[in-house]
């Protein structure tokens, strides 16, 4: 058996992908499955299986079997916050899913942040990003309760913050800084990005501020590493 038997069961394999027999999702025969169908050993099918994995065509969930990669939706992260602007230009639905707004006292790490004193009544809303109605990322937003009087109560008829600050408190909601480190998923936000419990996420964690370069939000956002590309642009 020579190497190139496992380039042809990639090559196969491939054509079925680009021909929509496995959709974007879809879970893939086991190895077991293929190397029968294929009357190859399992070895030869996970040289296949690797080359198609380096492509990016699939992916290995540890446990659960070989799927078919979804292609990744581009975020760019520039100086204005466009979530739904920037995934509607590609064709998808954007929406959110509000899970909460409280008043809580500022940690350490949002004292820092937002340049404020730790204890220091902050607003944090979180929220569920989707994209055709599947969730892509979990966003966790502070904002100074000195700032933004009844924030809480606003926020039940907004959708979006950046409208939500121009109109009532007449900010803008402009980028200073992002920062993206990759980290395995916490177990609640599995559950509520429907990925695995082992699963790489993106974490990025920005600084917003007005005009004046007056700290508005700090933000921290847990994206689906399959699901986005993040694109950083001036």
């Amino acid at each position: 058996m020579t190497n190139s038997i496992y380039i042809q069961i990639a090559d196969e394999l491939r054509t079925n992908i680009e021909k929509a027999v496995y959709q974007p999702g879809d879970k893939l025969p086991t190895e077991k499955n293929l190397s029968e169908r294929f009357n190859v050993n399992r070895h030869t099918i996970r040289n296949a299986i690797a080359v198609l994995k380096e492509e990016g065509l699939i992916r290995v969930d540890r446990g659960r079997g070989m799927f078919v990669a979804k292609t990744p939706i581009k975020y760019p992260i520039g100086e204005r916050v466009r979530y739904n602007e920037s995934l509607e230009a590609q064709g998808i639905k954007a929406s959110y899913e509000k899970l909460k707004a409280v008043e809580i006292p500022a940690d350490e790490a949002i004292s820092d942040a937002l340049k404020i004193d730790i204890g220091a009544p902050v607003v944090l809303i979180e929220r569920v990003g989707l994209a055709n109605n599947r969730p892509i990322s979990i966003g966790s937003s502070y904002f100074p309760s000195e700032l933004f009087p009844n924030l809480i109560k606003f926020w039940s008829s907004y959708s979006s913050i950046s409208k939500l600050l121009k109109e009532i408190y007449d900010r803008d909601h402009i980028r200073r800084s992002t920062t993206v480190c990759a980290r395995i998923v916490r177990e609640a936000d599995a559950r509520l990005l429907q990925i695995p419990a082992n699963y790489p996420i993106l974490l990025a964690q920005s600084i917003n501020c007005d005009r004046d370069e007056t700290i508005v939000e700090y933000g921290v956002t847990r994206f689906s590493g399959e699901m986005m590309e993040l694109v950083f642009s001036n």
